[in-house]
C-alpha cells in the first residue's frame, strides 16, 4: 500500500471539529484483505502494540478495536488505529478517526486521523503504513528505533508545561489562540484588535526593559532598594580575589551567582571559606563573566509569582534532593528517582531529571558522602544548593501562609521592576511572619518565571497560575473580534464586500477575505484567491482589524479546515451543483455537508437561504443557542413565514423592497432600486446576496439605518468587486464580464442580462475542464435556452484534452437547440472575445463569462478598438 494525498486540516472541518490529517490511501494487492485472512497478523499487530488493547470503537466498546481485528477488517482501518496508538504512545493522546472507501477508486480510502502535533502526524502515519505492510507480508519489523525518532519529534515540538498551562486557561475562558511558529512557544491570545502574544510565561505587555533590568541582578537590588524591598548586601565582581574580599567585608556566609543566570545555573549557596568561594566563582563563570557575591540569607526558599498586579500563587522550594533506605547508594537512589513519570527532561513535564554532575558530587562532599554512599533510611540528601525546578527542585503550596505585607512588598517589587509577569524569589526562616521581623529577603526577580510549581506542587493545593497570567493579560476580554464567515456555491464574494463595506461606513476596521484577496480597512494586502485557512488567518492576526467578514470557499474548507474554532455569523446563501467529483464531493449532498461546516461553526446566529432546501435542512447543525435567521426573495415562502410566525427574525423581498422582520416586527429596510448592484432591480442575485447581507449585519447587531446605509452605497464593479457583473458600454453595446462558471450562475447572470436592453443577447461562454461531463452539458443546456449566439472557448483544460470541456458545452447547447449556426467554437480565448464583439451590433448585449480577469478582456478589445480599451482600463483603475 502507498500514500497517494495527505493534507492537514487544522480548524473544523468536514469530519471534526478538531486538527485531523486526513490522507488518501491506496491498498493495491492489500484491497480486499481481512486482517483475519492473513496469518499471524493480528497476533503479531497486537504483540507489537498492546496498546491497540485500548483502543474503542465508534460505541465507546473497551478493547473494542483488538476484538475487531479478530472478528476481521480492512488493512485502511488497521492503518488509521494504529497511527493513533503510535502517536499517542510519542506525545500526547488522540483517539478520533475515520476511514471510508474513496468512491468510485475501488482500493482506495480516505483515512482521517486526529492529531495534536502536527509534526508528528505525517511520520506516524507513515510508519503506520508500513508496519501494517510489513505484518501484513509476514515480515519482521524492528519498531523501536522509528518509535524513538517520533518520541524525539514530539518532545521537540510539544508545547512547554508553563505555556501549556496559559492556553489551557485561555481555552476555559473561550479565548481563541494559534501557534505562530512550529518550534517556538509563541502564540496569539484572541484575534484582530483584540489579540496578545505569549512565549511561556512573558507577554506582549511584558516590557523588554523590565526583562532587561531583571537579568541584571545588581540593577535590580539597587532598584529594589530603592522601593524598599530588603535585599542581601554584596558586589557585582570580575575575578575571584575580589569575590573573596567581598565575603571577608561582609563577614558571613555568602551566595555566588552570574549576573545575567537564570534557573538557578551556576549558583551555589553558604560559601565560608576563601576556598569555597573560589571553587563557587568558577562554577559561576561558567555561566557569566560578571559575577554578584552577596551575604547568604538564612532560611528557605519561596518562589511568589505576581501576575497582573496581584499574588497568583506562592511555594516553598526544596533543593533536589534523595532520601536514604538504607540499602540504595546515592546514585540508585537518583536513578530510582529519575523513574518517576513526572520527572522528565528539561521543562518537558511535572519535575527535573535528577543530576549527578560536578555540583552535585560537591554537594555531597560538603554533607560527608560520595555518590557510592549509602544514607540511612529516611535521611534526606541534598543535590544542589539552591531550589529552582529546573535542577530537580520540588515545591509545596504556601500561599495562603503569605502576610499581607509580605504580599504587598512582592507586588511593589514587581511593579518596581516593570514586570507584568514575575518570580519574586524571597529567602527566610518562615514565611508566615513579615521579612523585616526576621530578617528575610529578596534575592532575585525573575522575568518569564516557570509555574509548573504552582501547578502540579508536590504537597499543597495546586494553583491555576495559568488563568492568573491570562486575566492580569486579557482582563475581561475573551480575545474574541466579530467574525462573520460567508459560504455558498454563488455570491459568496458579494455578499462578503456589501457585509465588509457597511462595517467599514460604520467606522470599524475590517478585515476581509474573497477570491480577489486579503483587504484591511480596503487596501489590499494579498492579490489571489484568498478564501481559505491561511488568508483567513492574515486576518485575524491582523492588529487593526475589529470585524473580521471571511468568504469561506469549499476548497479551503476541504483543504485546511476553518481558520476559527467559531464564528459569530455563519452565511449559506445556496447550495448547487459545482466542483463535483473533487476531493471526495461527488454528490451535491456531499457538498451541502462542506458547506454545513460553516453553520455548525457559528456561535450567534446562522443565516439561511429559506428557498434552498439543502440550507433548510442546516437548521439541525446549529449549535445550540445560535439563532437561525431566514432570508428569501419569497416574502411568501412557507419556511420563511412559519419562522417568523414562531417569533423568529428574518429578511425578505417584498413590492421590490428589502423588509426585516422580528417576529411580529416588519421594517421596511430600503427600496431595491437604491442599491446601485442591483442594476435597478434587475440584477436579482444581487437583491439575494443584499438580503442575506442584512439579516448577517442584523445578527451582528447593526441598526436598521447602518445597514440600509452601507447597502446603498455599495457599489459592484470593476475596481470594487471585479469579475462580479462589471458592466461597460463598448460603442453602443452593453458589456457584463461576470465570473459565472457552474449552471445556477449562468442562469442568473442570463436572467439578468436579458433584461437589461432589447437587442439580442451574446454569450462568451465556458466552465473549467475539470467539472464533470454532465455538469459541462448541463452548462451547454441553460446557455442554449438563455442565450441569442453563443461563443464557447476554452477555459483552464485541468487534466483534460484541450478543447473537451468545449465539446462537451456545445454538445448541451445542440441538445436544446440542435446545431446551428448561432453556436460558434472558438478555443482561444481573445478570439472568442473578438468574435462576440462582431456579433454585436448597437443595442444587444454581450455576456464574457468565466474569465481570469478583466484584463484579458481589456486586451482582446485593444486589438480593434484601443479608444474603448483605454476608457474600461481606465474605468476599472
Amino acid at each position: 500500500m502507498y500514500i497517494l494525498e495527505q493534507r492537514f486540516l487544522r480548524g473544523p472541518n468536514v469530519h471534526a471539529d478538531t486538527p485531523c490529517l486526513l490522507s488518501v490511501l491506496d491498498l493495491e494487492d492489500l484491497y480486499g484483505v481481512s486482517s483475519k485472512d492473513i496469518p499471524g497478523f493480528n497476533d503479531a499487530m497486537l504483540e507489537a502494540l498492546p496498546k491497540l488493547h485500548g483502543q474503542l470503537l465508534p460505541t465507546g466498546q473497551p478493547g473494542g478495536f483488538a476484538q475487531r481485528l479478530r472478528a476481521g477488517t480492512y488493512l485502511a482501518r488497521v492503518v488509521e488505529h494504529v497511527t493513533l496508538t503510535l502517536q499517542s504512545m510519542a506525545g500526547p493522546t488522540v483517539g478520533y478517526g475515520r476511514t471510508r472507501p474513496a468512491a468510485g477508486r475501488p482500493g482506495q480510502y480516505r483515512v482521517v486521523v486526529q492529531y495534536a502535533i502536527e509534526k508528528l502526524a505525517e511520520p506516524s502515519f507513515q510508519l503506520a503504513v508500513d508496519l501494517v505492510t510489513a505484518l501484513a507480508k509476514g515480515e519482521a519489523f524492528d519498531l523501536e528505533p522509528r518509535l524513538k525518532e517520533l518520541r524525539s519529534l514530539a518532545s521537540r515540538y510539544s508545547i512547554g508545561t508553563s505555556t501549556a498551562a496559559v492556553l489551557a486557561a485561555a481555552h476555559e475562558r473561550g479565548i481563541p489562540y494559534s501557534r505562530i511558529t512550529d518550534e517556538a512557544n509563541l502564540f496569539q491570545l484572541g484575534w484582530g484588535s483584540k489579540q496578545k502574544r505569549l512565549q511561556a510565561t512573558t507577554t506582549g505587555d511584558t516590557s523588554y526593559v523590565a526583562v532587561k533590568i531583571a537579568s541584571d541582578k545588581d540593577l535590580t537590588k539597587a532598584l529594589l532598594k530603592e522601593a524598599g524591598v530588603p535585599v542581601p548586601e554584596g558586589g557585582t565582581v570580575t575575578t575571584v580575589e575580589d569575590a573573596q574580599r567581598i565575603a571577608r567585608r561582609l563577614r558571613a556566609p555568602v551566595t555566588l551567582k552570574p549576573l545575567d543566570g537564570n534557573q538557578g545555573k551556576g549558583v551555589t549557596t553558604r560559601c565560608e571559606t576563601p576556598e569555597e568561594v573560589e571553587k563557587a566563582f568558577a562554577f559561576a563563570r561558567e555561566y557569566g563573566r560578571r559575577i554578584i557575591v552577596e551575604r547568604f540569607v538564612e532560611g528557605r526558599d519561596y518562589r511568589v509569582l505576581v501576575a497582573g498586579g496581584r499574588i497568583a500563587a506562592a511555594s516553598f522550594r526544596r533543593p533536589a534532593h534523595v532520601e536514604g533506605d538504607g540499602v540504595s547508594t546515592i546514585t540508585e537512589l537518583v536513578e530510582i528517582e529519575n523513574q518517576n513519570p513526572a520527572r522528565g527532561s528539561g521543562h518537558s513535564n511535572v519535575l527535573t531529571r535528577l543530576s549527578l554532575d560536578a555540583h552535585a558530587e560537591d554537594m555531597l562532599r560538603r554533607q560527608g558522602y560520595t555518590p557510592d554512599s549509602v544514607p540511612g533510611a529516611g535521611v534526606c540528601v541534598e543535590l544542589r544548593s539552591n531550589a529552582n525546578l529546573s535542577t530537580g527542585g520540588t515545591a509545596e503550596d504556601c500561599t495562603d501562609l503569605l502576610p499581607e505585607s509580605t504580599r504587598a512588598l512582592c507586588v511593589r517589587a514587581a511593579a518596581k521592576i516593570g514586570l507584568d509577569v514575575a518570580g519574586i524569589d524571597i529567602v527566610c526562616r518562615d514565611i508566615t511572619v513579615p521579612l523585616d521581623e526576621q530578617g528575610g529577603a529578596v534575592i532575585e526577580v525573575n522575568a518569564a518565571p516557570g509555574i509548573r510549581m504552582h501547578q502540579h506542587p508536590s504537597r499543597g493545593e495546586p494553583r491555576d497560575a495559568g488563568e492568573a497570567i491570562v486575566d492580569g493579560l486579557m482582563g475581561r476580554s475573551n480575545g474574541r473580534i466579530p467574525v462573520i464567515a460567508v459560504t455558498g456555491t454563488n455570491g459568496k464574494t458579494t455578499t462578503t464586500l456589501m457585509i465588509a463595506h457597511a462595517a467599514r461606513v460604520a467606522g470599524l476596521g475590517t478585515g476581509v477575505t474573497t477570491t480577489e484577496g486579503v483587504f484591511v480597512n480596503g487596501k489590499r494586502l494579498v492579490k489571489g484567491d484568498c478564501t481559505g485557512y491561511w488568508s483567513a488567518r492574515t486576518v485575524l492576526s491582523a492588529p487593526d482589524v475589529d470585524f473580521a467578514v471571511l468568504e469561506t470557499a469549499r476548497g479551503g474548507i476541504l483543504k485546511r479546515g476553518l481558520a476559527f474554532d467559531q464564528c459569530d455569523v455563519g452565511v449559506v446563501l445556496n447550495v448547487a451543483a459545482d466542483h463535483l467529483g473533487l476531493d471526495g464531493v461527488d454528490t451535491i449532498e456531499d457538498l451541502a455537508q462542506v458547506k454545513a461546516v460553516v453553520a455548525s461553526s457559528a456561535s450567534k446566529a446562522v443565516v439561511l437561504n429559506a428557498e434552498d432546501a439543502f440550507c433548510v435542512s442546516m437548521v439541525r447543525r446549529a449549535k445550540p443557542g445560535a439563532e437561525i435567521i431566514f432570508f428569501s426573495m419569497d416574502a411568501e415562502n412557507p419556511i420563511l413565514l412559519k419562522h417568523l410566525e414562531d417569533g423568529g427574525r428574518g429578511a425578505y423581498l417584498q413590492d421590490n423592497a428589502i423588509v426585516v422582520a422580528d417576529g411580529n416586527l416588519h421594517q421596511e429596510l430600503m427600496r431595491v432600486e437604491a442599491m446601485p448592484a442591483s442594476f435597478g432591480g434587475r440584477a436579482r442575485y444581487n437583491i439575494a446576496n443584499a438580503l442575506a447581507a442584512a439579516a448577517a449585519l442584523m445578527a451582528s447587531g447593526f441598526s436598521n439605518l447602518q445597514i440600509a446605509d452601507g447597502l446603498s452605497t455599495f457599489v459592484s464593479d470593476s475596481k470594487t468587486n471585479p469579475l462580479r457583473t462589471n458592466v461597460f458600454d463598448v460603442r453602443g453595446v452593453t458589456v457584463i464580464v461576470d465570473y459565472a462558471h457552474n449552471p445556477a450562475a449562468y442562469v442568473a447572470l442570463a436572467e439578468m442580462a436579458r433584461a437589461l436592453l432589447p437587442g439580442q443577447l451574446v454569450g462568451i461562454v465556458t466552465a473549467p475542464g475539470d467539472r464533470r461531463d454532465s455538469d459541462l452539458v448541463q452548462i451547454g443546456e441553460v446557455c442554449g435556452e438563455r442565450f441569442d449566439e453563443l461563443v464557447v472557448y476554452e477555459s483552464q483544460s485541468r487534466g483534460r484534452p484541450v478543447g473537451g470541456a468545449v465539446d462537451l458545452i456545445i454538445e448541451g447547447i445542440e441538445k436544446v437547440i440542435g446545431p446551428s449556426d448561432t453556436t460558434h467554437r472558438e478555443i482561444e480565448v481573445d478570439k472568442a472575445i473578438r468574435l462576440g464583439l462582431s456579433l454585436c451590433r448597437a443595442g444587444d448585449v454581450l455576456v464574457f463569462a468565466c474569465g481570469s480577469s478583466l484584463k484579458t478582456f481589456i486586451d482582446a478589445l485593444r486589438v480593434d478598438d484601443p479608444e474603448s480599451a483605454d476608457r474600461i482600463e481606465a474605468q476599472a483603475a
